[in-house]
């Protein structure tokens, strides 16, 4: 069968992950229906012997790109994709396991040229759905249905995107989103922006053992926790670009600090990228083709 798929790894500091979940990559690899073509492994500057693991114990079967510093998750899978040779890219973080015929339920979609992502079906979580709710852009889990739901986003770490679509909207926005966090959420809500959707696959089964070094004991839960608000407002600034919503955006903005002064160090840190988030919204302005208004009102129910 001809290969369809590049799976992409991103990897920092996951040689023990690698070692345990890596095999499994390579037994659905096996699988023929998955029309995979090829693995690549992008280290990330890794300190912990994981290259030296990918190339003595996998290098017949990955693809091993390594970046000479840490640069963060967007910069790792962009490098990923760039590199890819085939038309739908696979990512998969290093504690993801897909099962034996993950994928082949994944490409039927893409005969939609709308379709620009499928999110695979974590064990345990459903699609994803949107909501503007006092200002902010907010995503919840929906139910684990039996059948294929559109999805406000794909997840980065257990998610199949176009490629082409991708390359078009530039991939992660790494300048701006780095080191973690939003990013696959931001690069949906611009695809969805330029009218391609997202489709949540119920058949296309993994499991996220939740055992990536981006966590509390990695980095401490307050700093995560900065990161993570201070992306969510860089998502609305660059993004949003309903008037009438943002001006109800800053009034919740408003809102959250005085009810919460500590909030003011999101907000601080969100401002060290103002330069960025502007000139990445000018193009935002320019190239959407679907209003903020029409996202949110299909999710309305």
């Amino acid at each position: 069968m001809e290969a369809k798929f590049s799976i992409i790894i991103p990897n920092w500091n996951g040689k023990k992950l690698l070692e345990k979940n890596l095999p499994v990559v390579l037994e659905a690899c096996a699988n023929k229906k998955n029309k995979i073509g090829e693995v690549i492994v992008v280290d990330d500057g890794s300190s912990d012997d994981s290259v030296s693991l990918v190339k003595e114990q996998f290098g017949t079967d990955v693809r091993l790109v390594k970046h000479g510093v840490n640069k963060g998750f967007s910069y790792a899978v962009n490098t990923g994709v760039r590199y890819a040779k085939y038309p739908y890219v696979c990512l998969l973080n290093t504690d993801v396991i897909p099962s034996d015929d993950f994928l082949v339920s994944v490409a039927k979609h893409f005969a939609n040229k709308s379709v620009f992502g499928v999110s695979l079906h974590e064990k345990g979580y459903g699609y994803a759905k949107a909501r503007f709710r006092n200002g902010f852009i907010e995503h919840d889990p929906g139910e684990e249905a039996g059948k294929p739901k559109r999805t406000f986003w794909v997840s980065g770490g257990s998610g199949v995107f176009r490629r082409e679509y991708w390359m078009k909207l530039g991939g992660m926005d790494g300048r701006l989103m780095s080191p973690f966090y939003w990013e696959d959420v931001e690069l949906c809500y611009r695809a969805q922006k330029r009218g391609y959707i997202c489709i949540w696959e119920p058949n296309a089964k993994v499991e996220h053992k939740h055992e990536s070094v981006i966590n509390v004991s990695s980095f401490g839960k307050r700093h995560l926790n900065i990161i993570k608000e201070r992306n969510q407002l860089l998502f609305i600034w660059k993004n949003l670009t309903s008037s009438n919503l943002m001006r109800k955006h800053l009034r919740g903005l408003a809102r959250r600090v005085m009810r919460n002064p500590g909030y003011v160090v999101v907000v601080m840190a969100a401002l060290k990228r103002l330069r960025t988030v502007l000139t990445a919204r000018k193009r935002e302005m320019k190239e959407s083709s679907v209003s903020d208004e029409a996202i949110f009102a299909g999710w309305m129910q």
